[in-house]
């Protein structure tokens, strides 16, 4: 095992903990930003370096796409190619090969590429080549990603089809990993929304014995009692000295609660999505910088954070940025949208070091529970 998790702290079932690996070790509860294509959108490397986000994700289907993982592992890897020293994890990209309605059989999963309409056939074999060529810290194994509303006989095959196919990229990774030190993998638990179906995928996938555990196939449209149900099922069936990591999960309620049960990693496109659409993260909510009551307003983005990069702009001028289609305008809210989230874990890792995690649940609930745009200043 290249990895090694060590739980520092704990308030309930959350725990502080610090992962560690050969590139280095960083601390849980974590949120990593998402670079699909290998470039967190509208931000650079040394953006992300002055953000010291402790993951960054890319994505391996769309990296074997374009601009293919023979030219990333000649340009020194995603660490060469990007130029960041940081710790990188890659998604399989099962999910977006499933979003493509693949010919999906025990094998694989066939699919035509959204990029030029070629056909190409993931295998847990080929997932796993691809993501040593791509040489990133952390792998994911691929998996089934059934939309939430699937019946239950499509979530019986998808967690079958997921244990088999996580088995066989074990194998493989464990074969060839040899060959590319300092890489772990982690295997996915599925199952949906049914306690039963996820207690048993997490039997399945922990005797597989991989360096951690992702829970994937939530957070994808189900109510937030089913996801958090779902979870409460899951995570305690999962090993106590090993990461556990929540796929896609970037809101900052949905965080608190899911850290509150035990899970150590979160990612998601959230700050970034919303950041292009001119929406900030703060402690008010979810601020639309677009209102029209911000076209004078000299307030920072979030005055309850100093902290953000965009700290010295007012409202009314990242107003005027977006108004105007100013380029700058979705790096400067992408920049404070990620500083939030991850200065929100850091507050969360404190709580939970001085045993008033649920107090910041309070606190995190209570400023999300209407748009920041319908409160007074002041308020």
């Amino acid at each position: 095992m290249t990895l090694r998790f060590e739980a520092l702290a704990r308030d309930g079932q959350a725990r502080k903990g610090r992962i560690t690996t050969q590139r280095g070790s960083f601390a849980t509860p974590c949120f990593m930003p998402v670079g699909t294509r290998a470039a967190v959108r509208t931000l650079d490397t040394a953006d992300l370096e002055a953000l010291n986000p402790p993951v960054v994700l890319a994505n391996t289907y769309h990296l074997m796409m374009r601009p293919g993982p023979e030219v990333v592992q000649r340009l020194g890897g995603v660490h060469g190619f990007t130029g960041w020293s940081g710790h990188v994890l890659t998604d399989s990209g099962g999910y977006q090969v499933f979003s493509l309605d693949p010919e999906v059989d025990d094998d694989g999963a066939v699919f035509r590429s959204a990029y030029d309409g070629s056909t190409h056939l993931f295998t847990a074999e080929r997932v796993v080549d691809v993501q040593l060529q791509l040489g990133a810290d952390i792998q994911m194994a691929f998996d089934v990603c059934p939309p939430s509303e699937a019946p239950a006989p499509v979530q019986r095959l998808a967690v079958d089809r997921t244990a088999a196919w996580a088995a066989r990229a074990r194998r493989r990774f464990t074969e060839q990993s040899g060959h590319h030190t300092g890489a772990s993998q982690f295997g996915i638990v599925q199952g949906g929304t049914d306690p039963v179906l996820r207690a048993e995928s997490a039997a399945r996938t922990i005797e597989l014995g991989f360096d951690g555990y992702a829970v994937g196939g939530l957070s994808v449209g189900e109510r937030q009692d089913q996801m958090l149900a779902a979870l409460a099922a899951t995570v305690p069936r999962l090993p106590e000295d090993q990461p556990r990591y929540f796929m896609g999960l970037g809101d900052p309620v949905g965080l608190v609660e899911c850290v509150a049960l035990g899970v150590d990693m979160f990612d998601c496109v959230l700050p970034t999505r919303l950041a292009r659409h001119g929406t900030a993260l703060t402690w008010e909510g979810r601020l639309n910088i677009g209102n029209s009551s911000f076209a004078a307003d000299d307030r920072p983005v979030d005055p309850a954070f100093p902290a953000s990069p965009a700290a010295r702009y007012s409202r009314a001028y990242l107003r005027h940025l977006f108004n105007v289609d100013e380029p700058s305008a979705a790096r400067l809210l992408t920049l404070h949208n990620v500083a939030w989230l991850l200065a929100l874990m850091d507050s969360v890792r404190d709580a939970i070091v001085e045993g008033t995690l649920n107090r910041l649940r309070d606190r995190v609930a209570e400023a999300w529970t209407r748009p920041a745009e319908k409160k007074q200043p002041g308020q």
